[in-house]
This record gives structure tokens, C-alpha cells and sequence, in this order.
């Protein structure tokens, strides 16, 4: 798409810092990091999200993600890091191009991600699992 960042990226027509790239896969730092090394992973065809990437596709997306990770562990002996996929605006996408966040952690970086648990969500899981199983 055109108009869209990441698809210019993986085709170089926009400034990137490439760590990694293959013929599905396109690989580069992100221009807003959360920590040193923060990557970005993508398919160079551009899908919007978790719900329209085709599994084969998905699947050399994630083996990326894990060389990366690997990578960065060899190289630069990181240990800790989140790898972060959204989807849809209210799952916090803010690129509509698949893509998955590796972000290195290390203590005390305030880049903490503190959910609000529902543990009385707990009586509701029978039927939950009836929902998605039938």
C-alpha cells in the first residue's frame, strides 16, 4: 500500500535502520525506541493485523523475531526483552501494518506494562470455553 510506512520501508523507499531482512521478512529499528535495540519486525506484504496475515506468512514473521532475539542475546548479551504484537485500535495498533515490537528490557527501565487483572472473570471460564469450542 502506498500509503503506508511500513510498506514504503520494507521497499526501501523510506529512511529505515535495517538489523535484518529475507525475502518475507524486513527487520529495522524503531524510529521512537522504548529501549536501545527496540526492533520492529514486518512482512514485506503489507497485512493489517493478526486477523488477515495468512499463517505461512505469519510463521516467517515469528522465525525473524526469534533470530533477532537470538541475535541480541549472542551479540549484545541481552537476556530480558518482550516481543509485543497489537491489533485493532482499541488493542493499542498504532500502525496498521503487522508488526511485532522486541524491546530489550533491563531493570529499573519504567517501560513496565501493568495490566488490570480480573480474577473474578475466573467463575465465567466454562462458558467462555463452551463459546470458542462449539
Amino acid at each position: 500500500m502506498k500509503d503506508c510506512i511500513f510498506c514504503q520501508i520494507a521497499a526501501g523507499n523510506a529512511t529505515s535502520w535495517k538489523i535484518m531482512e529475507n525475502d518475507y521478512v524486513y527487520a529495522f529499528l524503531d524510529i521512537n525506541p522504548a529501549s536501545r535495540y527496540h526492533t520492529l519486525v514486518i512482512p514485506k506484504t503489507h497485512y493489517e493485523n493478526i486477523f488477515d496475515i495468512p499463517e505461512k506468512d505469519l510463521k516467517e514473521v515469528i522465525a525473524v523475531v526469534s533470530k533477532i532475539s537470538k541475535l541480541y542475546e549472542n551479540k549484545l548479551g541481552i537476556k530480558n526483552l518482550q516481543v509485543v504484537n497489537s491489533n485493532g485500535r482499541e488493542g493499542q495498533q498504532d500502525v496498521f501494518h503487522i508488526h511485532f515490537h522486541i524491546v530489550p528490557r533491563e531493570k529499573g527501565d519504567g517501560q513496565n506494562i501493568n495490566w488490570t487483572t480480573h480474577p473474578e472473570w475466573r467463575g465465567d471460564f466454562d462458558e467462555m470455553i463452551k463459546k470458542v469450542q462449539n
